[in-house]
């Protein structure tokens, strides 16, 4: 059985939601905490049944009542009192129209506490998270919240194991950001682009007792963190732990929610920049996509304050991804590695002695610059902007420690049959094993090219301009003499006739321009000759 079966199951609830006029860019909101509300149900049941299969049937009947809460508590997956008490799920409580608000209350009031948090079902001021209470007020006034939930009761997740309920939880999440990214800046991470961090990722690190631990400061809904750990988790066997930090109430909550279902994972809520919550922690890997062009403005103060010394320079405050790069970079332990998706500002921002060219300047004196990639564009599903792939690396062969590769990958990519949004291509696999090769070879070939570190230095020139050529002599100089009608005295003409002695796009050169010939073959007529390549010829020089 194919997961993703449930995806069209899944965007059908929104049909209801167009019915009762709700706008398209609100959908996420209403959809977010009734797939968090079915992704942790199915989980607690498979988690339920696991527990019954490994202690025994006959042995689970007789356990007490207060020590099965705590065998289910140790396992730091939530509760659930209608799941494991009243052994009743949200299709039980759908079946019974009279009692379903009383049911469906009483249902969401028998979580444990932080998931109650989480879900929003007590929010009424400051942070809200999912506030599934807000959305189940908005449907109850358009008397379709009975209809609602039972569209999604009808999604059994149960079958299905953590890694396969993450993969459709990242297809929803892309269809959610394609249509509600309308802040600046938010973009919504591609697996193809997931897929090549992993592999930059695992082409650097080493099978080990060490665990690693992988950190993302803007994990959003945690699709890039968790994408990338699971696919480490396939190639390697070493054990793998995961740290997220995201200011957005509802996709930290959906981060925090997956992170109780996995091994071993720490998602914190707040603003990375002026609040990190992993402040004395160091990591072997660093992951990100901060957003793009966002000011930070509103917490100015805090950062020109900040007393952790992380931020060597403060740029623009009309975009904060430069911070967030410095941040990263001070959170790499002795070796660690970063992959960080940026657009084009961090690379060209800012004058020669600006906060942004001295930001990049004490990157590369300190070494740490591994690689630029371009990706190509079309690739991101909600922009066609240029992206690039910072590689950080603080364990750098010594040999190329004071050199940077720049990998031109803009052409390494496929054609998606169907568009996404903006995103009409992606990086196969086969592109992304070339673009891996390449970092690994550390060298010139057809579309990468090694610098020493100084070539990508600012530095400002005074320019002088004139109208004198080297030899002391101006293009005024070269006008003929004429006498002034009115006054009889000699001047400079004002311009002089140029007679055009060839005309030339680089590949063609044309010296005639008198046409009295062409060829029969391709054309009928001199005319036809003349419209047909002569004047598109001349119309098209710049």
């Amino acid at each position: 059985m194919n997961i993703l079966q449930y995806e069209s199951k899944i965007w059908a609830t929104a049909d209801l939601l167009r019915g009762s006029g709700i706008k398209e860019s609100e959908w996420p909101s209403f959809m977010m905490p009734f797939f968090a509300l079915v992704m942790i149900e199915s989980r607690l049941i498979r988690m339920f049944d696991e527990l019954k299969a490994e202690i025994g049937e006959e042995a689970f009947k007789e356990i007490q009542q207060e020590d099965l809460y705590d065998l289910i508590k140790d396992k730091g997956q939530g509760y659930n009192i209608f799941i494991f008490e009243k052994n009743q799920s949200l299709s039980d409580i759908c079946k019974n129209d009279k009692s379903f608000d009383i049911d469906f209350d009483a249902y969401l009031h028998g979580f444990d506490g932080e998931t109650k948090d989480l879900l929003g079902v007590d929010a009424v001021e400051g942070e809200k998270f999912l506030d599934i209470r807000g959305v189940i007020a908005k449907l109850k006034a358009k008397k379709v919240l009975l209809g609602y939930t039972k569209l999604w009761a009808e999604i059994d997740l149960k079958p299905f194991n953590n890694s396969e309920i993450t993969t459709l939880e990242e297809h929803i999440k892309r269809k959610w950001a394609d249509i509600s990214a309308e802040t600046a800046g938010e973009q919504y991470t591609p697996d193809d682009v997931i897929a090549l961090i992993s592999d930059i990722v695992a082409s650097k690190i080493e099978e080990s007792d060490k665990l690693l631990k992988i950190y993302d400061c803007t994990c959003g809904g945690g699709n890039m963190l968790f994408g990338v750990e699971d696919r480490i988790n396939k190639k390697f066997k070493r054990l793998t732990q995961t740290y997220g930090q995201d200011w957005n109430d509802a996709l930290y909550a959906l981060a925090k929610i997956e992170s109780r279902f996995r091994p071993d994972s720490k998602i914190e809520h707040g603003n990375t920049l002026v609040d990190d919550k992993f402040d004395n922690e160091e990591f072997d890997v660093v992951i990100a996509n901060p957003p793009y062009g966002v000011s930070w403005s509103g917490y100015a103060k805090d950062i020109q304050n900040d007393k952790t010394e992380r931020f060597k320079f403060l740029p623009s405050i009309s975009d904060g991804q430069l911070l967030f790069m410095q941040h990263l970079i001070s959170k790499l332990d002795a070796n660690g590695i970063g992959v960080v998706v940026h657009n084009g500002s961090t690379l060209f921002s800012g004058d020669a002695g600006s906060a942004e060219s001295n930001i990049r300047k004490w990157m590369l004196e300190s070494k740490l610059v591994e690689a630029v990639i371009q990706l190509p564009t079309d690739e991101f599903f909600n922009t066609g902007i240029h992206t690039y792939l910072w590689v950080l690396n603080k364990n750098r062969d010594p040999k190329s420690e004071d050199k940077v590769l720049l990998i031109n990958a803009s052409e390494k990519w496929t054609e998606l049959k169907k568009s996404k949004g903006s995103k009409k291509r992606e990086v196969a696999e086969e592109q992304r094993a070339e673009i891996v090769q390449a970092l690994l070879e550390y060298q010139d070939n057809e579309f990468t090219k090694v610098f020493e570190k100084e070539h990508f230095y600012f530095n400002k020139q005074a320019i002088m301009l004139t109208n004198v050529d080297q030899n002391g002599l101006s293009f005024e100089s070269q006008l003929p003499m004429k006498e002034d009608k009115k006054t009889g005295e000699m001047k400079r003409a004002a311009s002089k006739p140029l007679t055009v002695t060839s005309l030339t796009d680089g590949e063609r050169v044309l010296n005639e321009f008198s046409i009295t010939e062409f060829s029969s073959e391709f054309y009928s007529s001199l005319f036809e000759y003349f419209e047909q390549d002569i004047k598109p010829f001349v119309s098209g020089l710049s």
